[in-house]
């Protein structure tokens, strides 16, 4: 091997690690995460059907992180073989509703009332 076949290889691994190698970082990081978007929807275009698809875009202009952490589980899911068709509509809704329930806390009120002293009281006046 020479000088230029071990270059390419470096060059063809940074690439796959995700390091910017010898090329300018800010056009490559945006064109690595835009590249990594295109994988990440082309995957879930595969895992989820359609209906379930525009649900998850509408919950996405609410609460972007949960529906990051629901699509990043059913990649995981998907990964592992745990999913076995498409995700439906229906099922992604009996996700979403076990995901709450984990992470729904209980609420609890305290009442903090203050507390008078009233021995004080008989000391202003006098009584006697």
């Amino acid at each position: 091997m020479d000088g230029s076949d071990l270059e390419a290889i470096k060059a063809q691994l940074g690439s796959v690690a995700g390091g910017s190698g010898s090329n300018t970082k800010g056009n490559d990081d945006n064109a690595g995460a835009s590249k990594q978007d295109e994988q990440r929807q082309a995957m879930l275009t595969q895992i989820v059907d359609p209906d379930a698809m525009s649900r998850l875009k509408q919950m996405a202009i609410v609460k972007a992180d949960k529906v990051r952490a629901v699509e990043d589980m059913l990649i995981r899911m998907a990964q592992m073989r745990q999913i076995k068709k498409q995700v439906t509509e229906q099922e992604l809704k009996e996700l979403l509703a076990q995901i709450n329930a984990e992470h729904e806390k209980e609420t609890k009120i305290v009442y903090n009332r203050k507390g008078y002293d009233y021995s004080d009281d008989d000391e202003e006046y006098d009584f006697d």
